[in-house]
Parts: structure tokens; C-alpha cells; sequence
């Protein structure tokens, strides 16, 4: 007994030096931290409330929650709103408000609503394809590798961005989405980009053994083309097989239908609606606090398909941004945004202002870090892709609020849109899709200028989901 005894407190000892070593938390330290925290009567009287309400609630700043204005002195074409449910394709629900858009001001009175599904299953294989190549050109790196690690870590994802809705539909066209409806599995991706992810981890694990044991680079890519015929299958089961010919009559905005019935295929229909290539008329511009502006920046593999366009930006201050999508909102133009959108977002009246919530005030601290700041630690970035619809102007012409579509459902927010404020706007906005005909010669040609290749690690490159 004495020796168990001695030996559990020869333990306790022992820990308790190895807690205390130098930049932990010591015994003096902790009495230091608890002094500086003696509890108040306000203190104490919040930590009843917070033990019983949400931080939204408590934080809410009620001077800033009277009725919203919702007059806006410019403003596109209202259209359905679309609900990406429980997955990460608002880049697609975006990028194709965008081009129905464009389709219905070309034809005055047509409209038209895309499958997501149908180019979804396209993305989800050139992903695949994108990884298992990966693996292969960097076999012979250490699992270890940054780069290696990276292919592992994201075989696939739901997300993405407006690079990917010009390069698949360019190369698969588009159908309606009554043509090919959501599944389950397209509006609920957890589970098969799980099974997906997994799989392809296993097919990358056997190509890298394939190179280490000298294989031939034929019956390597042989290999790879079996491995993605298996992904394929998967796909099928739970998207559904590809259209690749259907029949379809062009409706009004009140359903009607107004032509008569013809039958296309993917890349028909894609011609019949964008009209033409969509690469190379537009260009990305971002608000990037870090980074020098009206310099061009490209993000190293953040493109859809191997064969595809990395992301590609250049990078503006946020007058010059607010200019560009005034110029095109003017001309009826609905544009692809990306935003961090959590921020100081009223959810139930869709509304985002920077004095939504004043949290500082319930904590007794401040929230205090720069644009650039909270890219750099990763408090903030590009998270969530919506389009951009309207701007109120001020009598000379600067913005005082714009409004978006999102894609979570039409009774979301204000009738699925969200109104956003000019402070809010500078803040939390990253980039713009914009065409290339409201762009000056001067930012077309800075475009142009050999972009400063940037990694996919970088914390302002998440995919917009």
C-alpha cells in the first residue's frame, strides 16, 4: 500500500512540474486570471440570461432592427428563387442565375431554369479526374508533401466557383431542370462526397504504388480510367445518367409555353441559352487587402477540371468594385458575388449590417481586426456565393445598399433575397464575376499582366458552398 502510494504521488509530482513548464498555465498564472475575473452584478446577471438564450438574442442591437428599406433605385428583373438545400453548390445556383439572367433580357421574355444536377455530375467526375492526376504527377513526393497531403485531404467537394460554371457547361452543356430534376443525394451531398472521397483516397493510394513499382505511364492512365469508370457508376446511382437528348418548349414568365417543342442536347441548349463561349468574357475581380491592388493573382489548383481555368483575379480596391457592378446592374446585369456571409447576418429578416449585433458590449472586449487582419487569421473569407441584383444610389451616385438572390429556398430572408448594406458590403464582399464590356481598358489590360501564382492553402480561398 505505502508503495502505490508513494508512487501515485511521485506521479502527481511529476505532472504537475511537467504542467508547469515555461508558457503553460501555472498555478500563479491561473490565480492571476481569476483575479482579473471576479464577477459583477452585470456578470452575473448575463450568465443567468446566456444560460438560457442565444448570443444572437442577447447581442441583438435593437436600435439597428426597425423595418428594413427596401426601395432600390436600381434594380434587375426579379426571377424564382432556387434552394441549394443541404449541399455546397451555391457557386452553380449563383453562376446560373447569372446566365438565366442574361438569357431572359436577351429574349425579353423568355425564361429558363438549369439542372444543377446535370452539371453537378460532370463537376463531381473532372474533380475526380483532377485528383487522381494530381496524385500521379506528384507520386514521388513523401506522403508527407504539402502538395500530396493536399490532394488526400480534398479528393472532392461540393463547392467551387464561377470558373467551373464556364468551364463544364462549355464542355457539357446545359439542360432544364425539368429535363433532370434534384435527387436526394444532390441536395443532401454529406454522404456520397463522403463515399466518393474515400474511394478515390484508394484508387490514389494504388496509382502512387503503381508508379513507386515503375509501371508504364499507359498503364497507369489505363488504370486511372478504369478507377474513374468506377466513380462514374457511383454517380449514376445517386445523380442519375447523364441527358443526352431530350425535347423542351421555352416558356414566358407566367408559364406559358411560347415555342414550339424541339429537341436539343446538352450542348445545343447550352448554345440555344449563353449564346456562345463564356470563357474570355468576363473577368474576376476581388478585394484583397492584403495583396497589392490593380496587380492580377491566380489560385494554384482551384480550378474544376485539369484541363479547366485556375481562379484568376484581379485584385481592386472596393470603389473601384462598387463601380464595375454599378455600371453592369445600370444595363440590367445580374452578377455572381461571393461574400463571408455568417457575419453580422440577421437571418430572419435577411439583412446584413455591420450593427447588427454588438457583441463587443455583451463580452466587455472588442472585435477589432482590419478587413486584411481577419483574412490573414482566418476569421474571414470567401465563403458563400449569391447574386448580386440591385443597388440604391444616393443622389451622387454612391451606394447605399444592394441586394442579392440566394439560394436557400424563396421563404429565407426577404423572398430568398438578402439586402445588405454599403458598410456591411465593404466589409464582407470578396469578388465579382463581371463582363468584360463594363471593364476599362486600362483594368483589361492590368488583367492581363503574368498573375503572381498564389496556393490553395492561402486562408481567403475557400470554395464558395
Amino acid at each position: 500500500m505505502k508503495k502505490v502510494l508513494i508512487v501515485t504521488m511521485l506521479g502527481i509530482a511529476v505532472g504537475a512540474i511537467a504542467q508547469n513548464k515555461q508558457g503553460g498555465i501555472s498555478a500563479q498564472m491561473l490565480q492571476e486570471i481569476q483575479k482579473q475575473n471576479t464577477p459583477s452584478v452585470s456578470d452575473r446577471a448575463l450568465r443567468n440570461a446566456l444560460a438560457a438564450n442565444s448570443i444572437e438574442s442577447l447581442s441583438k442591437n435593437q436600435a439597428n432592427a426597425g423595418a428594413l428599406d427596401t426601395y432600390f433605385s436600381v434594380e434587375t428583373k426579379k426571377q424564382t428563387i432556387t434552394d441549394q438545400k443541404s449541399s455546397g453548390r451555391c457557386w452553380m445556383f449563383s453562376g446560373f442565375n447569372a446566365l438565366r439572367g442574361d438569357f431572359a433580357k436577351r429574349t425579353d421574355s423568355l425564361t429558363v431554369r438549369f439542372s444543377q444536377d446535370y452539371l453537378f455530375f460532370w463537376d463531381q467526375l473532372e474533380k475526380a479526374n483532377l485528383m487522381l492526376q494530381g496524385v500521379i504527377e506528384t507520386a514521388r513526393k513523401p506522403m508527407d508533401d504539402q502538395r500530396v497531403q493536399f490532394f488526400f485531404r480534398h479528393p472532392v467537394n461540393d463547392g467551387g466557383n464561377f470558373c467551373g460554371v464556364a468551364d463544364l457547361a462549355e464542355k457539357y452543356g446545359l439542360v432544364p431542370f425539368e429535363v433532370r430534376p434534384e435527387t436526394y443525394s444532390a441536395n443532401n451531398t454529406s454522404k456520397m462526397s463522403q463515399l466518393l472521397k474515400s474511394k478515390l483516397r484508394e484508387q490514389g493510394l494504388e496509382l502512387r504504388r503503381m508508379v513507386a513499382d515503375g509501371k508504364k505511364a499507359k498503364d497507369i492512365e489505363q488504370r486511372k480510367t478504369q478507377m474513374l469508370s468506377e466513380i462514374y457508376h457511383m454517380l449514376v446511382i445517386t445523380l442519375g445518367e447523364p441527358v443526352k437528348e431530350f425535347s423542351y418548349a421555352f416558356k414566358n414568365k407566367n408559364g406559358k409555353a411560347v415555342t414550339e417543342v424541339k429537341k436539343y442536347t446538352p450542348q445545343s441548349f447550352y448554345q440555344e441559352t449563353v449564346g456562345g463561349a463564356l470563357n474570355g468574357t468576363f473577368i474576376m475581380v476581388m478585394n484583397d487587402p492584403r495583396h497589392e491592388y490593380h496587380k492580377t493573382y491566380e489560385v494554384e489548383y482551384s480550378r474544376h477540371s485539369y484541363d479547366g481555368h485556375n481562379w484568376k483575379y484581379l485584385n481592386l480596391p472596393m470603389e473601384e468594385i462598387e463601380q464595375l457592378a454599378i455600371a453592369a446592374l445600370k444595363d440590367g446585369r445580374k452578377l455572381y458575388t461571393s461574400y463571408d456571409v455568417g457575419k453580422q447576418l440577421d437571418r430572419k429578416r435577411g439583412f446584413a449590417d455591420t450593427e447588427n449585433f454588438d457583441y463587443a458590449s455583451l463580452f466587455g472586449t472588442t472585435f477589432g481586426m482590419s478587413k486584411a487582419e481577419r483574412i490573414s487569421t482566418f476569421d474571414s473569407g470567401s465563403t458563400h456565393a449569391m447574386t448580386l441584383t440591385a443597388v440604391d444610389l444616393d443622389g451622387e451616385g454612391r451606394p447605399l445598399k444592394w441586394k442579392v438572390e440566394n439560394s436557400w429556398g424563396k421563404e429565407w430572408g426577404q423572398q430568398g433575397c438578402l439586402i445588405m448594406t454599403a458598410r456591411w458590403f465593404r466589409e464582407y464582399m470578396f469578388r465579382l464575376v463581371i463582363g468584360k464590356q463594363y471593364v476599362s481598358e486600362k483594368l483589361l489590360k492590368e488583367y492581363e499582366q503574368k498573375p503572381v501564382m498564389l496556393m490553395p492553402e492561402d486562408p481567403l480561398f475557400q470554395e464558395d458552398n
